[in-house]
């Protein structure tokens, strides 16, 4: 016969606690091997173990139930390396999940330590721009929109660039954008060449004219930029520099150079009234 345990003994087997196994089948995740008709007393074989373990480990890593029923579906299908594969595909999914949390997590509190050291100061400086002539496309974001406007701007530009350009990309952006959550976009790409037969109708070309602008290079992800717009806005507003409220990003090293974000280097330009200030 095949051995069996009490609910006792295979929770000391286990670790997992009696109420813990209790809920586990009120869930319908771990159903005992037999439950006695007549007391109602669990039974748990030795297979249940791997199971059982393995449950408690992708709810500790708050696995949600559904997804968690599904992966112990395809464990015990019966198609093979198919089901398996299904099986590993959920937990990788919540596993990258986990890992961007972690990211976001880790970049918060850095953040937050620079926030309170009072001598950490983010370098800017005031300089002038240079003319540029650009590939442009400009448009209006509307309230509530994700990034799918910039990712649709920039396959546009680059199918009409039709190779790589040689400098780095870049965009013009209203304040209000950020402060209001929608406004005037630009994204560019520089290019010498006049604007190709058959460019996409949102491509136009555009001379970008000489600016004076506070400007920092941001290093790293952009979870933190908004410290970057602090140190610029600050800057700005303790020398009495108007603002013509638009703000310029060109991005040095991008996700298009590298899908390490470490490695991302974005300079920052807040683009003020040149009449309010002494340019260098």
């Amino acid at each position: 016969m095949t051995e069996q345990w009490t609910i006792g003994e295979f929770s000391r087997i286990t670790h997992l606690s009696i109420r813990t196994l209790r809920r586990y089948h009120e869930q319908d995740l771990l159903v005992p091997a037999q439950v006695d008709p007549a007391t109602g007393y669990r039974y748990y074989t030795p297979t249940q173990i791997r199971p059982a373990l393995t449950i408690k480990r992708l709810r500790e890593l708050d696995l949600p139930l559904a997804s968690l029923r599904s992966f112990l579906q395809a464990e015990s299908g019966d198609a093979g390396g198919e089901d398996r594969h299904a099986a590993q595909q959920i937990v990788a999914t919540h596993l990258r999940r986990l890992e961007d949390r972690l990211g976001r997590t880790q970049r918060a509190v850095q953040a937050l330590r620079e926030l309170l050291d009072p001598q950490a100061e983010r370098t800017v400086s005031l300089e002038v721009l240079p003319p540029q002539r650009v590939l442009a496309v400009s448009l209006d974001v509307p309230p509530g929109s994700d990034l799918s406007w910039y990712d649709s701007a920039m396959h546009d530009l680059d199918t009409a660039a039709g190779r790589r350009p040689v400098l780095p990309p870049g965009g013009r952006y209203e304040h209000a954008l950020f402060t209001d959550g929608h406004g005037r976009a630009t994204v560019y790409v520089p290019a010498e060449a006049p604007l190709p037969p058959g460019a996409p109708a949102t491509v136009k070309p555009l001379q970008l004219p000489q600016r004076t602008a506070a400007v920092a290079t941001h290093c790293g992800p952009h979870d933190d930029l908004d410290l970057t717009y602090a140190a610029l806005g600050s800057f700005a507003a303790h020398r009495g520099l108007r603002s013509q409220d638009l703000v310029e990003e060109i991005y040095l090293i991008g996700p298009r150079d590298t899908d390490q974000p470490d490695h991302w280097r974005t300079l920052v330009a807040w683009l003020i009234d040149p009449d309010t200030c002494s340019t260098p």
